[in-house]
């Protein structure tokens, strides 16, 4: 095969790149402009490229300039890559969304190194900020609960302690330390008992008077008796020894309720306005038998009396911290309306300020919001100061969330009927709360707690009376039946007498057209019944009472020798 071979000092015509045939030169094929002296030698009716030419004129002015200007070496050597697309500006198209595009940045996808450091950066942040929060946090635990905070966070929870009912009692108290203004700042003038069902998710909170008159356990400036509001400060007068304050107060209230007591909590009542002001406010419900609502001026002369600090009419309030704290402390001292019954209605108020924050700080919004839990805290650092220890801190956050607002019952022990509580005279003259008992006895307290402490509360609080009489022909069937229902049901009791013969076990006779329930379903488990015999009593019987049981043959044996 023979292959022609170009003569040595034949030149090599360098070949040029085209398109349809037409040379292009390199420098044009990126869209670069013509130099000057390139324009001077364009065909009359060409002009340099502007922005917003045609398609098919770009190609026209290429392919002039190709055919005008000779190739060089330079521009063989580069590659062809010839793109007659114009952007899309130039072409008079749109982008994807419609809107012109316009030439500039374009976004770079970042490498995977400098994602690995950007994600590196945000854990550091996140962590210094959660670090920030957790150290406030800690700080202002440690000031309120005993033991080493930190541990105790990863440690299992720890079960709180509880009395022989299996419930968990809290003496919670309060003075007024904090507000410079207020005369006898150390008397716990706000004391109640916080019971804690674990297992039924429920509470009671009941308010212990704080003019009821004690023997003190030891002598002290005030002598050996007086109001149980002095006891904290008896033991604590120079306020250097709060352990030994609050183990005084929690004996002597544990010993007038006989209650086993097993943690207490001291608030200064400025912790009222701290807390309710981190939280962002609370909502009570006013309650006052007068329609006006409630008024008292006791405070009013921090503004000179210009303004009502207590001041709200019947029903849903919005409390900003410091209306909260006037309205825990208010009873009518200085005039006003609405809260005839002075101390009872202060301490009332006061346990529905306590339930409002507790709604509030367990509220799913507020925990989501590290500033206000840290500020609520905090808050409560400053304020507060327990006997709890650090590693119960996560049980009693669990216990507290699980306990609906409507499992919490407000007690009053002022209200029961028949009555626990009467005012009299102190040894000094003063006006005193005593029990009925006399002045250092609490036996009615006493039972009026262990029916509070033993689930029979509702029965308590609804003080029916129920007559037991004697149908059995049985002497002393009835007083055993009557003494049961008191002394395990919690029943009150009225008369013991004989009536007309019956058969069978018990006849339960409701009369109080069912406006009794617990006490009617207590009889009712007691008895073994299903459902009361009636409402209306036989011919020839008559009570006064809620209730009336009549005892049968078949429930009289094994009963005592007395008279019914």
């Amino acid at each position: 095969m023979f292959v022609r071979r170009r003569s040595p000092q034949q030149p090599q015509t360098p070949r040029r790149a085209s398109i349809d045939g037409m040379h292009v030169p390199a420098r044009f094929l990126n869209g670069d402009q013509p130099s000057k002296s390139a324009a001077k030698d364009m065909p009359p009716t060409l002009e340099p490229r502007k922005a917003g030419d045609k398609v098919a004129d770009q190609i026209q002015y290429n392919r002039a300039q190709h055919a005008a200007a000779p190739a060089t070496a330079d521009s063989l050597r580069k590659p062809i890559d010839i793109d007659l697309t114009l952007d899309d500006e130039e072409k008079g198209g749109k982008g994807k969304d419609g809107g012109k595009k316009k030439r500039g940045f374009r976004f770079r996808k970042p490498s995977k190194r400098t994602v690995k450091w950007i994600i590196i950066a945000l854990i550091v942040i996140i962590l210094g900020v959660a670090g920030f929060f957790a150290y406030r946090i800690l700080v202002a635990s440690s000031h309120i609960f005993k033991g080493n905070v930190l541990t105790a966070a990863f440690a299992s929870d720890k079960p709180l302690k509880t009395d022989q009912y299996g419930r968990t009692n809290l003496l919670v108290f309060g003075t007024s330390e904090s507000d410079p203004g207020h005369p006898a700042a150390e008397l716990t003038d706000s004391i109640m008992i916080v019971s804690i069902d674990q297992k039924a998710k429920s509470a009671f909170i009941v308010s212990v008077p704080r003019d009821l008159w004690v023997k003190y356990d030891s002598g002290c400036t005030f002598g050996y008796q007086g109001k149980i509001n002095t006891v904290y400060e008896c033991a604590n007068p120079d306020g250097k020894n709060e352990e030994a304050g609050q183990q005084a107060l929690s004996s002597k209230v544990g010993q007038i309720f006989g209650t086993d007591i097993q943690y207490t909590v001291h608030l200064n009542l400025a912790v009222i306005k701290d807390a309710v002001n981190a939280l962002g406010g609370i909502d009570v419900t006013i309650e006052s038998p007068d329609p006006r609502g409630i008024l008292d001026r006791n405070f009013d002369w921090r503004c000179n009396y210009t303004c009502y600090l207590v001041k709200y009419p019947n029903g849903p309030a919005h409390l900003d911290g410091e209306h909260a704290m006037w309205l825990a402390q208010a009873r009518n001292d200085s005039g006003g309306y609405g809260l005839p019954r002075s101390n009872f209605d202060r301490e009332a108020n006061q346990r529905k300020i306590v339930i409002a924050m507790k709604d509030k700080a367990t509220s799913v919004g507020f925990l989501a919001n590290p500033v206000s839990v840290t500020n609520f805290i905090e808050s409560l650092g400053n304020n507060i100061h327990t006997n709890i220890d650090a590693s119960e801190i996560k049980t009693f956050i669990k216990v507290a969330k699980d306990i609906n607002s409507n499992n919490i019952q407000s007690v009053s022990i002022i209200d029961q009927q028949p009555a626990i509580l009467t005012t009299g005279q102190g040894p000094d003259g003063s006006s005193v709360v005593q029990s009925v008992d006399g002045l250092y006895t609490y036996t009615s307290i006493q039972k009026f707690m262990k029916l509070q402490l033993s689930g029979l509360g509702a029965i308590s609080n609804e003080a029916a009376k129920v007559d037991v009489l004697n149908g059995s022909g049985v002497s002393g069937a009835a007083t055993d039946i009557a003494n049961n229902l008191e002394n395990n049901d919690g029943m009150t009791i009225g008369n013991i007498a004989t009536a007309p013969q019956i058969t069978g076990k018990y006849q339960l006779y409701d009369l109080s057209a069912g406006k009794k329930p617990a006490t009617l379903k207590k009889l009712e488990q007691t008895l073994g019944m299903s459902a009361p015999t009636g409402t209306k009593l036989p011919a020839g019987i008559s009570s006064d009472a809620s209730f009336v049981v009549i005892v049968g043959p078949d429930a009289a044996s094994g009963s005592s020798s007395s008279n019914q």
